[in-house]
């Protein structure tokens, strides 16, 4: 085969690094131009009202979000509750007992799996399994469709950073005598303990923003989420549904704004948060 010259190697290495940089400029562009709309449109709304009092129809003053807020925060509180612990047992599972063995295999493809499903399937699952049969939506619902998408991420982000952790640890534990289980959560887990946080983190900021999945089950509400086993829970992401396209008042699209922009905040804090956890975490 003719071996190409310098120049067009050369040429050809310019081109495709300027059609790269070109596109992560066209990336950056429109995700910086996405934040700056929300900070722009969401400031007006921030008021102290507006994070104290609860959603409230058009034309009743003083309308909030803390309703709202206060629902999220229980809902994924929930989740993390419900989704978390199996999630991490599974990671340890794969990492420690399953390697190489085709059960380990073929849970793992279930994961990746589980990662790839729409969200409103989780959500449509959890309707027919207990809205549907109790007869009421609830914010516990919500929770559990919330956890079925962050088993997985947790499940795969703690058999990774597990795996990190050197083997002579493992091989020094068990050398002196330590049983496999005892070694595992006593030297291993603690080794890796700051990737189990940030795989945990990693897992409720990918939930953060879910608004499908708690249409099916947690629906929405203006009162406050004291009855969240019972009764439809407010929650931020369907608030931001129901203000910006089942209203026509600019008020409202006002709110929406701001709420969009609490969401935003958070999950931005929480996703820089877990990529500088991460970058330490790769000096183990």
């Amino acid at each position: 085969m003719k071996r190409r010259g310098m120049f067009f190697r050369k040429a050809l290495n310019f081109t495709v690094k300027l059609w790269s940089i070109f596109f992560v400029a066209l990336a950056v562009t429109i995700i910086a131009w996405v934040l700056f709309t929300v900070f722009r449109s969401g400031l007006k709304a921030f008021s102290w009202t507006f994070f104290t009092e609860s959603t409230k129809p058009y034309g009743i003053p003083d309308g909030g979000i803390g309703n709202a807020l206060l629902g999220t925060l229980f809902i994924t509180a929930g989740a993390v509750i419900i989704g978390v612990p199996p999630g991490i047992l599974g990671g340890i599972y794969l990492s420690e007992f399953a390697q190489g063995r085709k059960r380990g295999n073929i849970i793992r493809f279930s994961a990746n799996v589980m990662m790839g499903i729409p969200s409103i399937l989780c959500g449509l699952f959890i309707y027919a399994l207990l809205v549907y049969t109790t007869k009421h939506f609830s914010g516990l619902a919500g929770s559990a469709a919330l956890a079925i998408i962050m088993f997985p991420v947790v499940l795969r982000t703690t058999e990774d950073m597990l795996q990190m952790v050197p083997d002579s640890l493992r091989e020094s534990a068990l050398a002196l005598g330590t049983p496999r289980w005892r070694a595992t959560f006593s030297v291993i887990c603690r080794a890796a303990k700051s990737g189990l946080i940030t795989g945990v983190l990693l897992a409720v900021a990918r939930v953060g923003g879910e608004t499908a999945p708690l249409l099916f089950t947690a629906l929405w509400s203006d009162d406050w989420p004291f009855r969240f086993f019972t009764e439809p829970t407010a929650n931020l992401t369907v608030t931001i549904n129901e203000y910006a396209t089942n209203s026509p008042f600019d008020v409202m699209h006002t709110r929406a704004w701001g709420a969009a922009l609490v969401i935003s905040i958070a999950i931005l804090a929480l996703n820089i948060f877990c990529r500088l956890a991460f970058k330490d975490k790769k000096g183990i």
